[in-house]
């Protein structure tokens, strides 16, 4: 997939000389572990790290710590986990750690302006989007929702603001027909790792300055709860396509039938399938069809609620749709 766009110019080829950076990296998902991976592999120090509280999550809500914690744990990081990055003390571990600057990527809590203003390069924000569009929680996600042919990542200084920080460089990236948010999000936090590198290399040598952001294109993307997963058969079978995509695997699309919950993985656009109302199934040599708002979608895997992922055809046998049954009613 290609990838271009404005980048900063100075990498870490180009550092030799450059007295390095105190880092405080702040991350929480998966997707920020790679830019954790590349600041420890570069030639600047993170002295620790700081996440949100382990947390109970999965069937049997135990308690785990965020991927960004097991990394640090492995690299022996200091690991710090304030309720809130407002709690004096988390401000007076921070003044102490003297740091000239706090890379964040999906830290999950707003940093007040009392952390923003220690270290002395601030934050340094790493955001999966072309700002200033989709600024929020969830920027992968609107954008494949919308039906976005190209994004990127970007990264900028923080400020109380949300996500209205000047931007330092920017990298982008194609949006496949068959993407999910996963399949998008997994290849810009490898790339958008590079640029956060790049970034701090530029800052350390003085040589970048950040813009400050387009007064036009600003859209937003707020957090996607699992309510707003739910299938809408009333939509285009396009729309419908591209909703699906955009929440999965999180929060993870689905449907009801017969009463109960039906998870469901990617679905694909049919031509050809006009007849069908919206939401009401379909089973024959094109597979487990259901109808739209216009046009129908082939169903990939499903999982009913206790069952894991599997495929809809196998569904199907056991379920046996009757004529004119519908999804979702």
């Amino acid at each position: 997939m290609g990838r271009h766009g404005r980048v900063p110019a100075h990498t870490a080829a180009g550092r030799q000389g450059e007295p390095p950076l105190r880092l405080l990296f702040a991350g929480t998902p998966a997707p920020a572990v790679p830019s954790l991976e590349a600041l420890l592999a570069s030639g600047h120090e993170v002295v620790a790290v700081l996440t949100r509280p382990d947390a109970r999550s999965g069937r049997g809500r135990k308690v785990s710590r965020s991927p960004v914690a097991e990394r640090a744990d492995a690299a022996g990081l200091p690991v710090l986990q304030p309720r809130s990055p407002r709690e004096p003390e988390f401000l007076e571990q921070l003044a102490g750690l003297a740091v000239d600057c706090a890379p964040v990527v999906a830290y999950g809590a707003l940093v007040p302006q009392a952390a923003l203003d220690l270290p002395a390069h601030g934050w340094i924000n790493l955001h999966f989007s072309l700002l200033p569009a989709w600024r929020g929680a969830a920027p992968v996600q609107h954008a494949l929702m919308a039906g976005d042919e190209i994004t990127g990542a970007s990264t900028f200084r923080l400020e109380a603001g949300l996500d209205t920080g000047p931007v330092y460089g920017t990298i982008t990236e194609a949006i496949g027909p068959r993407d999910t948010a996963g399949d998008l999000l997994d290849r810009l936090a490898g790339s958008g790792a590079g640029l956060l590198v790049a970034t701090l290399d530029g800052i350390a040598a003085g040589t970048l300055v950040a813009e400050p952001q387009a007064a036009e294109g600003i859209s937003l993307a707020p957090k996607v709860d699992p309510a707003d997963a739910r299938v809408s058969w009333d939509l285009p079978a396009h729309v419908v396509d591209r909703r699906v995509r955009g929440v999965t695997p999180a929060p993870g699309a689905w449907t009801t039938w017969r009463g109960d919950r039906l998870r469901l993985g990617p679905v694909q656009p049919v031509a050809g399938s006009e007849l069908l109302e919206a939401g009401e199934v379909a089973v024959g040599s094109d597979g487990v069809l259901v109808g739209t708002g216009r046009g129908a979608v082939r169903l990939g895997n499903v999982q009913p609620a206790g069952k894991r992922m599997f495929p809809a055809a196998d569904w199907a046998r056991g379920a046996r749709p009757e004529p004119g049954e519908r999804m979702g009613a």
